[in-house]
């Protein structure tokens, strides 16, 4: 999809939207109608909030952008056009409504909402139509249809977060364990490359490259030694053995900052487990289960997967090995795309970085987050890509995120 032409943008577009209030019908079904009130929490929004930022998000990029033709060279402080709904920037514009503020918000209902993005998605579907098949022509489109494919799974988040069963997942795999990996030591390009340059207009990126977050840019080179790393996620049968063994109650296995959070928190388990002797017992999307023991431990934070690689000797890996692993490994048994995955990079730019015209994206969370690679189990098919880099605070554990290790 990074390099769809606007045929197959138009019906991606439409199928994110299809997707988007299939889960909203399911929030509804489950939070009681219409208001679909929640719990001020910092992990989620209100699912009507949501709903209504992700056609303000495509309305504001595309169909009130005077610039969108020129993608990343865009000036995002250019004036927009207004809106077609009076006040959906007071209400949406996530770089400038607190997240504190979500739930005192005087939001229009939600028949109203689903016609604002029944509006704003006919206006981008028409826009897309004249739209000449060129990266730079087509690079909001493609923002705006990741943009709500990541909000699609954060609407997944929440129903496990609050407990409730939307129906709309597909099953986590088991897996048969499998010998780690060795990579000899190589020179990698982190990160995506950087496009070819029109020889008529030099100044212009244009050819070759595709969409690229801008966190991704550009393609440098890094020295990789030799590594060994886990063919894939960690399973809840590992992660038991650091349990049993009391992994939670020894502070030599913890970070100063995790630590602290263990103790806050008081957890002896990951979030959602009732219990872990003689087999996994946790709440996932609103039943209790039994958990096979070979499916990947999930719903762990960085500072938990931090620990138990210490208990275990090991390492979590560096994105750049990850990154490696997963482009090498392919035909070696390197399996990616069931959790989300911890590495032990901090989330900093790449040399040159240059924020893109929505500007809130990468920068402000560079030197605080973790970067986590690969997908979930919910995650679209089209944000997968082992160059995408995920990003999350080391404490969270609302995401479907687990980790994989390396030999120190």
């Amino acid at each position: 999809m990074r390099t769809a032409g606007g045929d197959l943008l138009s019906l991606a577009l439409m199928d994110a939207r299809n997707h988007t209030l299939r889960w909203i019908t399911a929030c509804e079904r489950a939070l009681g109608g219409p208001p679909m009130v929640v719990p001020q929490m910092a992990e989620i929004n209100p699912p009507l909030w949501e709903l209504g930022h992700v056609g303000w998000f495509q309305e504001h990029w595309i169909g009130r952008n005077v610039q969108r033709q020129r993608g990343p060279r865009c000036d995002p402080t250019t004036p927009r056009l207004a809106s077609i709904l009076p006040g959906a920037d007071g209400w949406y514009d996530s770089s400038h409504v607190p997240h504190s503020t979500r739930w005192q918000l005087d939001l229009p209902n939600l028949s109203d909402t689903k016609q604002y993005l029944v509006h704003t998605l006919e206006t981008t579907l028409e826009l897309l139509e004249q739209t000449p098949d060129d990266d730079d022509a087509l690079y909001f489109y493609r923002l705006a249809l990741f943009h709500e494919d990541m909000h699609v799974e954060a609407l997944a988040m929440l129903s496990q977060t609050l407990d409730f069963d939307a129906g709309l997942l597909p099953a986590l795999a088991t897996l048969n364990p499998r010998e780690p990996l060795l990579f000899p030591a190589t020179r990698w390009s982190l990160g995506s490359a950087r496009p070819k340059r029109r020889a008529r207009d030099p100044v212009v990126d244009r050819v070759g490259g595709g969409f690229v977050f801008d966190n991704e840019k550009w393609g440098h080179e890094v020295e990789v030694p030799e590594f060994e790393i886990d063919a894939q996620a960690v399973s809840w049968a590992q992660y038991g053995e650091f349990v049993e063994d009391g992994g939670y109650d020894e502070r030599r296995f913890w970070s100063d900052d995790g630590w602290a959070w263990v103790q806050r928190l008081e957890r002896r388990t990951p979030r959602h487990v009732d219990q872990m002797r003689q087999g996994v017992l946790l709440r996932r999307h609103g039943k209790m289960m039994c958990v096979p023991m070979q499916q990947p431990v999930m719903h762990v934070s960085w500072f938990e997967a931090d620990a138990w690689c210490r208990w275990a000797g090991r390492r979590l890996p560096a994105e750049v090995e990850w990154e490696v692993a997963a482009h090498q490994g392919a035909t070696r048994g390197f399996r990616w795309g069931d959790v989300w995955e911890w590495t032990a990079s901090t989330f900093r730019p790449y040399p040159g970085f240059e924020a893109d015209p929505y500007r809130d994206y990468s920068q402000p969370w560079f030197g605080t987050h973790k970067v986590l690679r690969g997908a979930s189990f919910a995650t679209s098919s089209r944000v997968r890509n082992p160059k995408f880099r995920n990003f999350y605070s080391p404490e969270r554990d609302d995401v479907f995120c687990g980790f994989r290790s390396c030999a120190v």
